[in-house]
């Protein structure tokens, strides 16, 4: 995809995070903007700092883990710019404690938001985008969490794990089917977002989080440091991104030191060995 100017971009999770960089790259390429979050006031005070025509700007409030809510976003989105050019999957939510302390909601909670959100969108947005005249594209936020196993992420690495298998495959289809949709999934590793605070805005339909084991907690304080540790910030991630829809790659690992642990685990697999333990959680700074 190489034309931006006057096209629209759809985000979600774009209040804060990777998702308003997004935005400020779409909105620097002269696009117009439907921006989603399940956080209203945050996402007031994105679309303030834009600082775009009222004309350009879509703001749609968004529980991404239903679908109704996501049907809503497509309707509302292809209902005022009339297409779709750029749909970015982004809404997220972050996730550390032991396997076994997980609970059933911690699972619909993180699988929900993670995973059946990117289900949802590629089901009510991409036949759509698959009747316009011009290209589009969709990005898939997935992790560095995706394409390896860190202990003391479960929930978080199966939901990403998802994703990335998830847009392989729509990849393949829309390849076989000479599609002017084009897929990229971004996998990126420690990013100093809020995305290790999650748990802040859980649903109460999830009910609140089980007392956690001092080891649970231990990787919990881990994850926090990592992010807060992250030396590529949001702005990078999004120019990455940005240049990686525009070259049509798929596979965007902004942190390419992460590949060495990903060639590791193929190795592994390959040559029939039991999985190479992995360290938890650490800053960037000792990877």
């Amino acid at each position: 995809m190489q034309n931006f100017d006057n096209r629209t971009a759809v985000i979600t999770g774009a209040a804060s995070g990777i998702g308003l960089a997004l935005a400020k790259q779409a909105a620097s390429r002269g696009m117009n903007l439907v921006l989603a979050d399940l956080d209203a006031d945050k996402l007031q005070h994105a679309a303030v700092s834009l600082n775009l025509p009222d004309a350009r700007v879509l703001l749609q409030i968004t529980d991404v883990s239903r679908e109704a809510e996501v049907a809503a976003l497509a309707a509302a989105s292809f209902a005022r710019f009339g297409a779709v050019h750029l749909l970015c999957n982004n809404a997220g939510v972050g996730y550390s404690r032991l396997v076994t302390e997980h609970s059933t909601a911690d699972w619909d909670w993180v699988l929900g938001v993670n995973l059946m959100s990117v289900v949802h969108a590629i089901r009510h947005f991409v036949p759509r985008m698959q009747q316009q005249a011009q290209d589009s594209h969709v990005v898939n936020t997935a992790s560095a969490a995706g394409l390896i196993s860190s202990p003391g992420m479960a929930a978080y690495n199966v939901s990403k794990h998802g994703v990335v298998t998830l847009s392989e495959t729509l990849y393949a289809e829309l390849a076989e089917q000479q599609s002017r949709v084009k897929v990229s999934v971004l996998c990126p590793a420690w990013v100093p977002t809020g995305i290790h605070q999650s748990a802040r805005h859980r649903p109460p339909r999830y009910g609140v989080e089980a007392e956690i084991s001092p080891q649970s907690a231990a990787y919990a304080a881990r994850m926090a440091q990592a992010v807060q540790s992250g030396r590529l910030t949001a702005d990078d991630i999004a120019r990455m991104t940005f240049a990686a829809v525009e070259q049509g790659t798929f596979y965007i690992v902004p942190h390419r030191k992460i590949l060495q642990a990903v060639e590791l685990r193929c190795q592994d697999i390959v040559q029939g060995r039991n999985p190479t333990p992995l360290a938890p959680p650490a800053s960037e700074g000792s990877r």
